[in-house]
């Protein structure tokens, strides 16, 4: 049987930012041009950012001291790489300046009202200790969120390291049935091969995830509640240490989070085709209010200009026999497709013309069913399966192939490597051999095309300046946004902005 092997590297994402600059890596294009929302002018965006601080005295003290760090020059010490640059200040990158105020400040051991978040600690009861540490920076978050006027645009929730090594997460009470679902995703991530684990582990939802609870994501959820962002920070961000990023790479990440959640638009995607709403369906394990156990439809949705939200769809019942291969019924389906178009209407004025559905499994003759019924408005629907893949690829010399990557086989399969060598960094910036993807269409459109969108939405992950991440933004939350909207049982959350969630 002949082999025949087809290479070609896609063009690597052109991201575009405040001027007319278009570059691939945002460290570059923000330092050099601004935050893409500059071409909105003054009026439509925010010169001064509220930040509110949670948090014992000492904490907001650090919290209140990174900040003012972060408004000036960061350089890098052990020396400037294409990987470590140094951070301009926040304020001559994103040409808005960050803002505190005494009024924004919860103290959770303050002296007179009651320590708080030290009494809540001392408590013995893991699950109750858990539940007054988050009730602790939750109610404080609600006072804040209650105000009609003098309310931050985002609050930063400053955990000391004890909050973290007594209260990060907790194990649930689990019933029969909630132990049997734990069984099911054990189980059903057993089947996947060994070496898949590691992308599949960054997306997919864990026998852990399921059977504990996470500081972070009741926190997030809570914030959801209030529909006030938040920025869970650590003295590893706030304080320099030996075996921690150097301080530069930290403001960078950290400024790009704050800046998305407090309303900005830090970069897009070139406007070069039609309007395109980005989705990515995943399922996650939840339990509903008598704690029956689903398995929910999640689908994460991006405009072409980059603005995000998350929604839930149908549960489908867990049963004992189910893999990874779980699916919607053509009804569902339909329902789904319906509420991510007219979300997307809402937040852009009007329906898409093209729509991308990603998902990590096929879609199976119902679901294909339901889309289309659902779709039959959109001109172009493209569905997409990616499958991490055990295939490696070799070329000559000591690096690896380069991101951007695409290997055709026979005319037939494609495969689209994520990760690997990175011009823009000038190495390989990873500890294994890269793993690509399968790329599986679905309907009628291209593979290159379609490999090329999941390239592109690699680099549109707003909550951190690093451009190494290996899935697409369709994806890549999949789990944490699971994990948020367990938090609330079967009630709808009834805020769905993708800022909330990251």
């Amino acid at each position: 049987m002949t082999l025949e092997l087809s290479v070609k590297e896609l063009a690597p994402p052109n991201l575009q930012f405040g001027g007319a600059l278009s570059v691939s890596d945002p460290k570059v294009g923000l330092a050099q041009a601004g935050p893409f929302d500059l071409h909105f002018g003054s009026a439509s965006r925010k010169q001064k950012i509220g930040v509110g601080i949670i948090g014992p005295q000492w904490m907001i003290d650090l919290t209140r001291a990174w900040l003012e760090r972060c408004m000036n020059p960061i350089p890098v010490l052990e020396g400037e790489t294409q990987l470590r640059r140094m951070f301009p200040g926040f304020e001559e990158t994103f040409h808005s300046a960050l803002v505190t105020k005494d009024s924004w400040t919860v103290r959770l051991d303050e002296s007179g009202v009651g320590d708080k978040l030290g009494t809540a600690l001392a408590i013995s009861d893991p699950f109750r200790r858990f539940e007054q540490v988050l009730d602790a920076y939750a109610d404080a978050l609600d006072s804040l969120a209650a105000r009609d006027s003098n309310r931050p645009d985002l609050v930063i929730m400053a955990m000391p390291d004890e909050v973290l090594k007594k209260s990060h997460s907790v194990e649930r009470s689990a019933t029969t049935e909630e132990k049997k679902a734990a069984a099911i995703i054990r189980r059903s991530r057993a089947n996947g091969q060994l070496d898949l684990f590691d992308l599949f582990e960054e997306v997919e939802q864990t026998e852990e995830d399921f059977l504990k609870r996470d500081l972070r994501h009741a926190l997030k959820a809570r914030a959801l509640r209030a529909k006030l962002p938040i920025q869970m920070v650590t003295r590893n961000l706030l304080e320099d240490t030996p075996r921690g990023q150097d301080a530069a790479t930290r403001a960078w990440n950290f400024s790009v989070g704050v800046y998305y959640k407090a309303g900005g638009v830090p970069w897009r995607l070139p406007q070069t085709g039609p309007e395109t709403c980005f989705v990515g369906i995943s399922f996650h394990h939840l339990r509903t209010t008598k704690r029956h156990i689903v398995q929910s439809s999640l689908a994460q949705a991006f405009s072409s200009e980059g603005e995000g939200f998350a929604i839930r769809g149908d549960g489908v019942p867990a049963t004992p026999d189910q893999s990874r291969n779980v699916h919607l019924s053509e009804e569902q389906a339909y329902d789904l497709s319906k509420d991510i178009v007219a979300e997307y209407a809402t937040r852009a004025g009007g329906p898409p013309v093209r729509v991308v559905m990603h998902k990590t499994t096929y879609f199976d003759a119902a679901e294909l069913a339901g889309i289309k019924a659902a779709l039959t408005d959109i001109p172009i629907v493209d569905l997409v399966t990616l499958v991490p893949s055990s295939l490696r690829l070799l070329r000559l010399g000591v690096y690896p192939p380069n991101v951007g990557t695409l290997c055709t086989i026979n005319s037939g399969t494609s495969f689209l490597f994520t990760s690997g060598f990175m011009p823009e960094l000038g190495t390989y910036p990873g500890p294994h051999v890269p793993q690509p993807f399968e790329i599986r269409m679905q309907s009628g459109g291209s593979k290159t095309e379609a490999a090329q969108d999941v390239l592109n939405l690699t680099r549109m992950n707003w909550n951190t300046a690093d451009i190494r991440g290996k899935w697409p933004v369709t994806l890549s939350f999949a789990r944490r946004v699971g994990g948020i909207l367990d938090e609330f049982g079967d009630a709808e959350p009834g805020e769905t902005s993708f800022r909330y969630f990251v």
